[in-house]
């Protein structure tokens, strides 16, 4: 198989948004605008949508219902996590270093002779491998993007906070909520070397409106040496916005930093988009 070309999947916009419209009542104005202008979003053009449920079942919305607000790109870069905000001992990277992670155990062609239903699973499951090395999981998005990546060991967590067309990325949700069903086990094959991929759903905090999550887990050939590695993936919608965390390596699972990261996460993005300032990172993980 000829090896994909790696591309960097996140080009941050440089437009700038209009300030907000003034209010009837100036002393509103002057603190809506302090709020806004902290937290780094616009006044939506819109009203708040209904929410749609998760394919899951699980609650689809806080109790409040989602903040209205635009996300921006300067609101977008202050919803990221940071290491206070995870379990263990993550140490922040630079941002270039951060796009241009790919697994090279994730690249390979998907044995379509492992599944007995239509050769749509097997896209579904190199759909999911490509998105994976691509860091695209819930496909491009349609606005303000921002992502942050932490290192421990031989392990690494991708945090990426977006906004996107509220209908794409709840189909994104929708195909994940199948892929365990899909994708629960096959093979794909990379120059010659097979790798067996397994596919199981994980829980996580009920937050957000919608929320999926999986752990893969890929099993090969590196340099001659047999290698797991095993990555943790959540994606949580906020309206129109979303989260992403993909972590993991060949030290073993990283299922309580990805919780803990949806967690806090998901709140500091509630927090932007309401116009608020997010609240100081927790000190219980220091």
């Amino acid at each position: 198989m000829t090896r994909r070309t790696v591309r960097l999947a996140h080009v941050l916009s440089s437009a700038a948004l209009a300030a907000g419209a003034l209010l009837a009542t100036a002393a509103c104005a002057q603190e809506d605008g302090r709020e806004a202008g902290a937290a780094g979003i616009s006044a939506s053009p819109a009203a708040a949508r209904q929410q749609t449920e998760s394919p899951t079942g699980s609650p689809t919305g806080s109790p409040t219902g989602s903040p209205t607000g635009t996300l921006t790109e300067s609101g977008a870069e202050t919803a990221l996590i940071t290491a206070a905000d995870i379990e263990d001992d993550w140490t922040q990277v630079k941002d270039t270093e951060a796009e241009n992670w790919h697994d090279g155990l994730l690249i390979g062609k998907v044995d379509v002779s492992d599944f007995l239903s239509a050769k749509t699973d097997a896209a579904d499951c190199q759909r999911l491998m490509d998105s994976l090395f691509d860091d695209d999981l819930l496909g491009k998005p349609s606005g303000a993007n921002a992502l942050r990546g932490f290192t421990e060991g031989d392990s690494r967590l991708l945090y990426q906070v977006a906004a996107y067309d509220r209908t794409d990325v709840q189909d994104s949700l929708n195909w994940m909520a199948e892929l365990p069903q899909e994708c629960d086990q096959f093979t794909m094959t990379e120059n010659g070397e097979e790798r067996t991929v397994q596919v199981t759903e994980s829980s996580l905090p009920s937050v957000g409106d919608a929320r999926e999550g999986l752990r893969v887990t890929v099993r090969g050939p590196v340099d001659g040496t047999e290698a797991t590695l095993t990555l943790d993936v959540a994606a949580v919608r906020v309206g129109d916005n979303a989260i992403t965390v993909t972590a993991g390596g060949t030290d073993g699972d990283e299922d309580d930093s990805v919780r803990s990261a949806v967690q806090l996460g998901t709140q500091r993005l509630q927090d932007v988009l309401a116009g608020k300032s997010p609240a100081a990172s927790p000190s219980q993980f220091d």
